[in-house]
């Protein structure tokens, strides 16, 4: 792999680094290139379109952060479901080890929204300025009514979609038809405001003028992707074997008896490279894999009436004629953890529980003495996280009898013994509002002589509809010793 330093250039005015020169890269169809387009499309459709989806009567992803809560198609997730978060943070690095190591940056090439948009302008560029050779020419020549016309509308283009990006990243943090009435009626918020320019003017920026400077010195992937990288990692590789001397000639001429390779120096793959760089040069840090160099060399050998793959996609120990081993043991590690991670993702997100309960004891005091006995005070904190209302019926298990009774002068329902032995006692009747937090104050009281010291319990709070939907919550009651 090339040296990711910049090479020192001393230019005429005595610099020793030249300032980076603007890349036009040559369109190209190929396997690849329909490839990665389909990705392009499918990715920019999922981005502009799903914040305008709805499910069950309200939008179908929406990172509510006022609410602290997170729609995801039928699913809410609240503060703490964390661990939901930390599964696919945990997936996504490890799917980045696995596709790394198995065909080095396939996720700068097809699916990297710096990548993505930065496509999406230049296909602006293309369709208001014309072709590689047109552009060029269009940059070199003074202004003109022409130039200044495609350059205008170029910008207008960029502009506008740069906007339509911006409004649509805050349209999945506040409801997209009410930030898109907001902006007609000149009522936007300063953060929606904030975030929209912010985020806006970054894609403009990017996209639009860093372009492949921001893979080659902003993004930290391009510098330690050769950690992950080993001889036996398919990359996009030029084969010197088989392609050196290099040189022109004629198609009907026979390349041995001119004693060279099969590369025409052409240099195709270096005008079609959105990075600039010569793969004929060995792999480099600023190569995104994106392919578009071996569908050009591929046209360009199919009409020579070569073999494919002077340019292609192989390893480095292929490339040299050594034995080559694609599905070795990190290979495994990697899936298998993967794997782990997915199974255990979808089962807890299979068996979780809509409900959340949380015991708070009185910090005031320890207990109380009163004359129907010792009474320690709680207050249950239960979060409804379904989309409906729903009863819950409350339930004390502890190893002597207590009663329970809450502020309103609602009482428990009779004493049942547990297959333990222990008490069991109920309340009924508990309502809370769809994705709501309602506090209900407790007081657990055992009768004279029934307690002593501390006594472990446990509320367990389940839906009256759904017996299956159940939380158990431990906490403990107080009595003299």
């Amino acid at each position: 792999m090339a040296s990711p330093l910049p090479t020192p250039v001393v230019t005429d005015d005595g610099d020793m680094y030249a300032s980076a020169a603007k890349i036009y890269p040559h369109e190209v169809d190929g396997r690849f290139q329909r490839l990665r387009k389909a990705a392009l499309f499918w990715l920019l459709g999922m981005f502009y379109v799903v914040p305008w989806l709805s499910w069950d009567g309200r939008q179908a992803v929406l990172f509510d952060l006022p609410a602290r809560q997170f729609h995801i198609l039928g699913l809410t997730f609240w503060p703490q479901d964390f661990i939901y978060l930390s599964m696919l943070l945990m997936m996504a690095a490890f799917s980045l080890f696995f596709f790394t190591a198995l065909a080095g940056r396939l996720w700068c090439g097809y699916a990297c929204p710096q990548t993505v948009w930065t496509e999406t302008f230049l296909w602006i560029e293309r369709w208001t300025e014309g072709t590689r050779n047109q552009r060029m020419k269009l940059d070199a020549a003074p202004m003109s009514w022409d130039k200044f016309r495609r350059k205008a509308g170029k910008q207008a283009l960029w502009i506008a979609f740069a906007a339509w990006t911006g409004f649509t990243f805050v349209g999945f943090f506040t409801p997209i038809r009410e930030l898109g009435a907001s902006i007609l009626s000149f009522q936007v918020g300063p953060w929606e405001g904030f975030w929209m320019l912010f985020y806006g003017g970054a894609t403009y920026g990017n996209a639009g003028y860093l372009r492949e400077q921001v893979c080659k010195y902003m993004c930290p992937y391009a510098r330690f992707q050769g950690a992950m990288f080993d001889r036996n990692t398919l990359v996009i590789s030029y084969d010197a074997a088989r392609g050196e001397p290099r040189g022109a000639r004629r198609k009907s001429a026979d390349p041995k008896t001119l004693g060279l390779g099969d590369c025409t120096d052409c240099t195709v793959c270096v005008q079609v490279c959105p990075t600039g760089i010569d793969i004929r040069n060995g792999l480099q840090y600023e190569c995104i894999a994106c392919g578009a160099c071996v569908d050009a060399c591929d046209a360009v050998m199919d009409k020579m009436g070569y073999a494919r793959g002077l340019v292609r996609y192989s390893t480095q120990n292929a490339i040299e004629g050594k034995p080559s081993r694609v599905l070795r043991p990190r290979i495994f590690v990697y899936s298998a953890i993967l794997l782990a991670l997915g199974v255990g993702f979808s089962v807890s997100l299979a068996s979780r529980v809509p409900l959340i309960v949380d015991v708070l004891r009185d910090r005031n005091a320890l207990y109380r003495e009163t004359s129907a006995g010792i009474e320690n005070a709680y207050t249950l904190k239960v979060m409804n996280k379904d989309g409906h209302e729903h009863h819950y019926e409350i339930a004390v298990e502890s190893p002597v009898p207590l009663s329970i009774s809450t502020p309103s002068g609602a009482h428990h329902d009779d004493d049942d013994e547990d297959d333990d032995g222990g008490h069991r006692r109920r309340l009924r009747h508990f309502e809370v509002d769809a994705q709501h937090l309602r506090e209900l104050p407790l007081t657990l009281t055992a009768a004279p002589g029934t307690a002593r010291g501390r006594i472990d319990v446990v509320f367990v709070v389940t839906n009256e509809t759904d017996r299956g939907v159940t939380y158990r919550q431990k906490s403990a009651f107080f009595a003299p010793p």
